[in-house]
């Protein structure tokens, strides 16, 4: 195959092949749309490549344009992708202002004082301004894993690829003729052989990041109860330990409270186990919302729930279950009203989590024998073996 050739097709069989993979990607992760987008923008950079060497459809002014189009539509599909992977707000604003000051420049160099070097430097600087947006961004992610640093680092080789290498190239190189020169440049050259190389950088880093949001979401669904969206026990478990060995070393309180739902049984012989899982639904919700972004909330059972209170002793952690239990109390079940009972223990000192547990569940089964509604606090004080209990119901 002729060299020529072989440079003209590499970048757009590249590009598609990668949108044929993301686009796999997608139809297998759905729920992940930037899949779908990076796929797109792989297939506009494959139309930007040929247009530039395959003319003779729209002719070359129009060629040139639909060209420098795509390529700017790829790049900030690419890039909002990336971004987007994060959940983050997209940096529209940023984006936008170079995209439309490249294009307006681009536009004023093509019709009003046509200057092909100075065309190919403002595509070049927007492209790389863009970039740079994108790494501002991943800055802020960076510490998530290996794969958010190479992608900031591969954004910021991006951003020299377009900036510093056009610069240094066009100066070495001098001035550009036509068409045809620009073809056999160094210029191009060099731009199709750093964008194929750092397009299978980036797209091996984001096939890396999306396996392991594939992994992560396997690890989550395996982890939570599809109910109430809480940890199951394992889930629970898992997560309670990793709080528990952060904390061992400041010596900080940690609590636990256990919940049960009462008389659940007749809920569901009532009114159905529809009803049932509407009920473990509310109460999980109510969980949550009072448990914030520090808690541990999990079901541990069928109407059994736990949540670990870091930094909370034994005064919190009953504020805790009594606001858990009056806002769950107001709420109704087929014109019954349905109540918790709650367990509390704080951690002693070198305390496995399973005896944490279980002197938990001594204290709720105290507020079970209390007459259920209640809130029991049990306290041991481990090297003397001795137990208080401290009672109380709302």
């Amino acid at each position: 195959m002729d060299t020529g050739l072989f440079l003209a097709l590499l970048n757009p069989s590249i590009a598609l092949v990668l949108a044929a993979a993301f686009g796999a990607l997608w139809a297998y992760q759905k729920n992940r749309s930037y899949l779908a987008v990076l796929a797109i923008g792989y297939v506009a950079t494959a139309i930007g490549f040929l247009l530039q060497h395959f003319v003779q459809p729209l002719g070359l002014k129009a060629s040139q344009i639909a060209s420098s189009l795509a390529f700017m539509v790829a790049v900030c599909l690419i890039s909002g992708a990336i971004v987007s992977r994060y959940r983050n707000r997209l940096p529209l604003v940023g984006i936008g202002i170079a995209a439309s000051v490249g294009a307006a420049l681009y536009g004023w160099f093509m019709f009003v004082d046509q200057d092909l070097i100075r065309r190919i430097l403002v595509l070049n600087f927007a492209f790389g301004a863009i970039s740079l947006v994108v790494a501002a961004e991943l800055w802020g992610v960076r510490k998530r894993g290996p794969a958010e640093t190479v992608l900031l680092v591969l954004s910021l080789l991006a951003s020299m690829n377009f900036i510093v290498r056009t610069l240094i190239v066009l100066k070495i190189e001098g001035p550009i003729g036509d068409h045809q020169g620009f073809l056999h440049s160094t210029y191009w050259t060099t731009a199709m052989l750093s964008h194929a190389v750092l397009t299978l950088m980036l797209a091996l880093c984001l096939f890396t990041a999306a396996a392991l949001d594939v992994v992560a979401a396997l690890r989550s669904d395996s982890h939570t109860d599809a109910l109430s969206g809480l940890f199951n026990r394992r889930g629970f478990e898992e997560q309670a330990l990793e709080a528990l060995a952060r904390c061992a070393p400041t010596g900080l309180p940690v609590s636990l409270v256990l919940a049960d739902l009462d008389h659940f049984k007749a809920v569901n012989d009532s009114f159905g186990h529809a009803e049932g899982d509407r009920v473990i639904a509310n109460f999980a919700g109510v969980l949550r919302r009072v448990a914030g972004t520090q808690g541990i909330p999990g079901r541990i059972g069928g109407e059994e729930f736990a949540v670990l209170l870091p930094l909370a002793d034994l005064a919190a952690a009953r504020l805790f279950a009594e606001t858990v239990r009056a806002g769950f109390g107001l709420s109704e079940s087929g014109g019954m009203r349905v109540t918790a009972s709650f367990g509390i223990a704080m951690l002693s000192h070198d305390e496995p989590l399973h005896r944490l547990m279980q002197r938990a569940d001594d204290a709720l089964y105290r507020a079970k024998q209390s007459g259920r509604d209640g809130v029991r606090v049990v306290y041991e004080r481990s090297a003397l073996s001795t137990r208080v209990d401290l009672g109380g119901r709302g």
